[in-house]
């Protein structure tokens, strides 16, 4: 099995790995087969608890629904956090579904249609604008509706911040409206009849490094006080943006989350409170709140040897967990944390590469890994599996049939 703190936040009996309690041969039978997905509830509710005690009072946590749409996750995580990011109409229905107000929902991500729109007008939740078009949409929705809109600019920033797992924000971006436009959108918009709550920057995400997303978030800050200036009304929403990343790889070193909570209590005293005193500071995150509370779980059908290589070919695949095989934004390739599931006690002493059932040699999601002797029938685990996971692979692929999910 390959080391990785993670694999020691879930529990084992017997041998066999425990999610939500339940050990994962049983777990097997209770959802019917392989592969699936499973969440532990009770990680999710540590990392909620874990981010309420390290960061300052003030700061509103927000979860942003793309990485796990999972109805019951969301409804889960509904009663831990202050409000929803959503970026879609399907989110937005599992977002409203749920115990949280639509004042504390926002609606963010490039291309939404005007049937989007009026959705999200009607629903009375925060439209993170993206562009001039989609402003000028929401003016005459609102007008259509009679229906004062709540929006707020979201912001491509001024600067570039190197570090990013994904870079979301400066220079050239099809995600919000560059800095220096802004002064005059919002001087259109304050002829309308809208409601302009403040501004949204998401510079990047998957961060490990503490110092750069505190560099980030202290050139954020300037920024939207800056452009706070050309709002008549004071400011009621800042939202910094996220980007905290999770450890995927052996080498990985956790998110000093110390770091990013003192950075930002410094901030909120030394100038947000003394500009804006009345904003609501959110940030807003996915990955750092489900991705290390999830597996997928997936049995090995065959196992062979081919010029003196091992493959354990296993029911799952690409189709499910597309990032764990390497084809989700890696350059380089390197392997998931992944373990024989119910051989969690056994020693780790034969190299096996685990490749998934589709035609096609991207199908691999263990690359030459070091693990007990495995064969047929074994489960195989992929930890990280809680974000990005399901949703953000090609289910179609292949006609494959389409995962189990669970929280539990």
């Amino acid at each position: 099995m390959t080391a990785h703190s993670t694999v020691a936040s879930f529990t084992t009996q017997s041998g066999c790995l425990c999610i939500g309690g339940v050990p994962l041969d049983l777990l097997a039978e209770r959802v019917g087969g392989t592969p699936f997905f499973a969440y532990d509830r009770g990680l999710l509710t540590e990392r909620i608890a874990q981010l309420r005690t390290v960061m300052p009072s003030e700061i509103e946590l927000s979860y942003a629904v793309k990485a796990n749409p999972m109805p019951a996750v969301v409804h889960h995580l509904s009663g831990l956090v202050d409000g929803f990011d959503v970026a879609s109409a399907l989110e937005l229905r599992a977002a409203l579904n749920t115990t949280i107000p639509p004042i504390r929902i926002s609606f963010a991500g490039p291309g939404k249609t005007p049937t989007e729109l009026r959705q999200a007008v009607a629903a009375g939740v925060t439209v993170e604008i993206e562009s001039a078009t989609e402003a000028r949409r929401l003016i005459e929705i609102g007008q259509l509706l009679r229906i004062r809109c709540r929006a707020a600019i979201r912001v491509n920033p001024d600067f570039e911040i190197k570090g990013w797992g994904m870079r979301m924000g400066g220079g050239p971006q099809q995600f919000g409206i560059d800095a220096e436009q802004v002064p005059t959108l919002l001087k259109e918009l304050s002829k309308a009849e809208m409601e302009v709550t403040g501004f949204h920057v998401f510079a990047g995400s998957q961060n490990l490094n503490a110092n750069v997303l505190a560099e980030a978030q202290r050139k954020t800050i300037d920024l939207v006080l800056r452009l706070a200036e050309a709002i008549p009304s004071p400011v009621e929403y800042l939202n910094l943006g996220g980007g905290f990343g999770i450890p995927y790889f052996e080498k990985d070193s956790p998110l000093d989350l110390t770091v990013v909570a003192a950075n930002l209590a410094e901030l909120l005293e030394k100038k947000i409170r003394v500009h804006q005193p009345q904003a609501r500071v959110v940030i807003e995150l996915g990955r750092y709140i489900v991705g290390e509370c999830g597996v997928y779980v997936t049995r090995i059908v065959d196992r062979k040897e081919s010029r003196g290589r091992t493959f354990l070919v296993v029911d799952g695949g690409l189709h499910h967990q597309l990032a764990a095989s390497g084809n989700f934004g890696q350059v380089i390739r390197r392997n998931y944390p992944i373990a024989i599931g119910n051989r969690m006690d056994d020693v780790a002493t034969e190299t096996v590469s685990i490749v998934g059932k589709l035609c096609t040699p991207l199908d691999v999601l263990g690359d030459r890994v070091m693990l007990p002797p495995a064969d047929v029938g074994d489960l195989v685990v992929v930890f990280q599996a809680g974000a990005y996971g399901f949703t953000a692979s090609p289910t179609a692929f292949l006609s494959q049939p389409e995962p189990a999910e669970v929280l539990l």
